[in-house]
């Protein structure tokens, strides 16, 4: 379904466009998804995508093994991605169906999904507009090259309520999601012709009161593998 070539991080691509094409197609005949009415770009959510009973678990794993976040690119100034984060292991009877349903929601062989990263945001802390796509003007693009290539779709998912604050905003896109128990919120980081889309730069806005706890899965172009 999808092919196997020499990734390049910026240009048009036929495998990502395919990504996007075929996962936009699954998600639009699903009747759990829907889309957001953007002409920028492919973003979905699904309510309740999660039990409460998941999101506690995955809440209560992130508290026990959180760790302060850390960014790929060398640039970023201090103050730029403040959260906490944990690797959430793939096979734990608590995250394995968790991560695979994800997979499956996209349509997206679940090889080529990045290990599921949980994050926690107390008052204060946010994570300022970037791109979860790759840059290849960035140190990183070379171990990148090496491991799955270029991330296509992005999957996050809620697990609580916030009473205020930490909403995730595309300011370029124009919309701005505010967190909800269980929901799922994905979108395509490329362009209807595979080439990055520079309008899904989002931020994850400071939380202004309570915690914010969320789960993020990213999808390679190819299938990811572990340094």
């Amino acid at each position: 379904m999808f092919g196997f070539r020499k990734p390049r991080a910026n240009g048009p691509d036929k495998t990502r466009q395919s990504f996007g094409n075929t996962v936009g197609a699954r998600l639009d005949a699903d009747p759990r998804m829907v889309r957001a009415t953007l002409p920028s770009a492919q973003i979905y959510y699904c309510l309740d995508f999660l039990t409460p009973r998941q999101c506690h678990a995955l809440r209560k794993m992130i508290d026990n093994h959180r760790r302060p976040s850390t960014l790929l690119s060398d640039k970023a100034g201090a103050g730029f991605r403040t959260s906490e984060s944990c690797d959430m292991a793939r096979f734990d009877p608590e995250v394995q169906p968790i991560d695979e349903s994800i997979a499956a929601a996209l349509g997206i062989p679940a090889d080529h999904g990045e290990t599921m990263q949980g994050q926690r945001y107390a008052p204060g802390q946010q994570f300022r507009a970037h791109h979860d796509y790759f840059h290849d003007g960035e140190s990183y693009w070379e171990a990148m090259k090496k491991s799955g290539g270029q991330r296509t779709w992005t999957a996050m998912i809620y697990l609580n309520d916030v009473a205020d604050g930490g909403a995730t905003w595309f300011p370029q896109a124009g919309i701005k999601v505010l967190p909800r128990r269980g929901m799922l919120l994905t979108w395509n980081n490329m362009n209807p012709d595979g080439s990055p889309n520079m309008l899904t730069l989002h931020e994850g806005m400071a939380v202004v009161e309570g915690t914010k706890y969320i789960v993020t899965k990213w999808f390679r172009e190819k299938p990811w593998i572990t340094a």
